[in-house]
């Protein structure tokens, strides 16, 4: 049977850690975590966020081993919807990532937050 991407992500997002924006800011000072952002090169050239990491989500199993081989490191992801977060985060958790959280919020929530 095949889902919906309303239905894969509700299914994702009991398995994976969800957060808003807001508590991702200060989660990620404490844990000194890294913020990737998971949208097209063309999505983060039209609307950047500060501080973050662009690792598209097509790439990101391949790069983020290269990248943070250290599967502590505290990750928190976000996209455009949060749907590609919350599909990113558990493909993390399935590579080893133990601390992995997808920013559940739009595009302009993570926006206005990060700066």
């Amino acid at each position: 049977m095949l889902k919906t991407i309303a239905e894969l992500t509700a299914e994702t997002k009991q398995v994976i850690n969800c957060i808003t924006a807001e508590e991702a800011v200060v989660q990620c000072r404490e844990l000194q975590g890294v913020l990737i952002d998971v949208r097209e090169p063309a999505e983060c050239a039209e609307q950047p966020v500060q501080g973050t990491v662009s690792i598209p989500r097509g790439v990101l199993e391949m790069k983020m081993l290269a990248l943070y081989p250290d599967e502590k490191q505290a990750i928190f992801i976000h996209c455009a919807s949060g749907v590609r977060a919350c599909l990113a985060a558990e493909q993390l958790v399935r590579l080893g990532y133990q601390n992995v959280w997808a920013i559940s919020c739009k595009i302009d929530a993570v926006r206005s937050t990060m700066g």
